[in-house]
């Protein structure tokens, strides 16, 4: 079974629709794909892959806070440790700006020898070259022209290859994440002025321990805490006070990005809406650029601009908060936006029960991952057969979806979205 072709209109990466004026992209990701190796036999072998993340693109702009919801296991965390580099991609590529920061950019054999000589390459060679640049410049100078000019390349080559290894620590200093457990991310060994000053001593430079106490108690003030919290161990904070102290280690380096990674799941309600009033003010007063991470879709309508839906490692419904809360459009939004609590007694929700089970990312079905569980499936062109497309319905509305079988539509765009 084939599918017609579509007239649907492309935009490009780092435009929008929603605003007159161009909006910039500080960080772009273009057809992430993230998979998790798994090995077997007696020998270890690598017997498959699990697909977290499988082909994902999109824009994250400066100053906006971006939602990222789904179910458990959908690869909402995977896409945040592969922004950071904590994990490696498979495919794909992120920029930061315009710098490509992910570590498949530095591969082949070259490359190679040198992450395996790391500190030899990037730290002793350069050193003692820096030392002896006279000398060792006007002896290559006498070799032939066609040597001289291979070892000119091959400085430029080693510059560059010295960027692309260094970027990880470029990206500490501009990407920090808040990790769901604080007490997991927290040393309980140690005090809150170590625990904050470690970034300030490894990514800043700063030594003078005068210098990091007083800096740790600026960034404490700045989340609402005393001075006299400087000497204390984790164990002897709340909850609601750790996540303060590991956002605050987030702050410690002036990053421009900060990965929420269910900053609050684990918190009470008053303490939930304490860090969500916390983090909307520091946004403002830095400048800060949020990628929040969650399952409380009431925690993404109030805190987030922009929403993005993910399902079995692929997007399927990305647009501002009012156009996907008030208008879903692809039928796993839907079930989604039902499930959701309600306190108001008087309205009446039709919940949409999904059936079966998700799918194993290790095996996904063909074609659309929704179609083995979606309620309109009967209603669409090929779903178990043909990939869904992306097709944008207005301002920054987007679904990935298959038309309808015999409905015709009033207008460009709805004959993939059912009345």
């Amino acid at each position: 079974m084939t599918v017609p072709e579509l007239k649907t209109k492309k935009t490009e990466l780092g435009k929008t629709r929603k605003y007159n004026n161009k909006r910039d992209a500080i960080i772009t990701v273009k057809n992430l794909k993230t998979y998790y190796p798994i090995y077997g036999g007696m020998f270890k072998r690598k017997v498959g892959e699990v697909k977290a993340v499988d082909g994902v693109t999109f824009n994250f702009y400066r100053n906006e806070t971006l939602g990222l919801v789904g179910e458990s296991g959908c690869g909402k965390t995977t896409i945040g440790n592969t922004i950071l580099r904590l994990v490696p991609n498979t495919d794909g590529e992120i920029y930061y700006e315009d710098l490509r920061i992910d570590p498949r950019k530095v591969q082949g054999l070259l490359e190679r020898w040198i992450s395996r000589y790391k500190t030899l390459v990037l730290y002793a060679i350069p050193g003692i070259y820096e030392k002896n640049k006279e000398k060792f410049e006007k002896w290559m100078s006498r070799l032939p022209s066609f040597l001289y000019k291979r070892y000119k390349r091959l400085k430029i080559d080693i510059k560059i290859l010295q960027r692309d290894f260094l970027v990880g620590k470029f990206i500490r200093k501009r990407i920090q994440m808040v990790f769901q457990d604080p007490d997991a991310s927290l040393n309980p060994r140690w005090k809150v002025v170590n625990i904050i000053g470690e970034p300030l001593k490894i990514l800043e430079g700063i030594t003078k321990k005068r210098k990091i106490r007083a800096r740790v108690l600026e960034l404490l003030q700045t989340v609402s805490m005393k001075p006299e919290h400087l000497d204390r161990y984790p164990h002897e904070f709340s909850g609601g006070q750790k996540q303060r102290i590991v956002i605050a280690r987030a702050l410690a380096c002036n990053p421009e990005v900060i990965i929420l990674d269910e900053p609050t799941s684990a918190l009470d309600v008053s303490v939930q809406a304490q860090i969500l009033n916390l983090l909307k003010e520091l946004q403002k007063e830095f400048d800060l650029s949020f990628l929040f991470i969650t399952h409380d879709l009431s925690v993404v309508q109030h805190i987030a601009d922009r929403i993005a839906v993910m399902y079995l490692g692929k997007f399927v419904e990305t647009g501002a908060v009012d156009e996907v809360f008030y208008n879903p459009s692809h039928p796993y939004t839907k079930a989604l936006l039902s499930a959701r609590p309600t306190f108001d007694p008087t309205s009446k929700t039709n919940r949409i029960i999904l059936e079966g089970d998700v799918p194993s990312p290790i095996n996904p079905p063909e074609g659309c991952p929704f179609h083995p569980r979606c309620p309109e499936k009967d209603k669409h062109i090929g779903c178990g057969v043909e990939n869904p497309r992306k097709i944008h319905l207005g301002g920054d509305h987007y679904i990935v979806c298959l038309p309808f079988k015999d409905e015709k539509k009033s207008y460009e765009g709805m004959e993939y979205i059912s009345d």
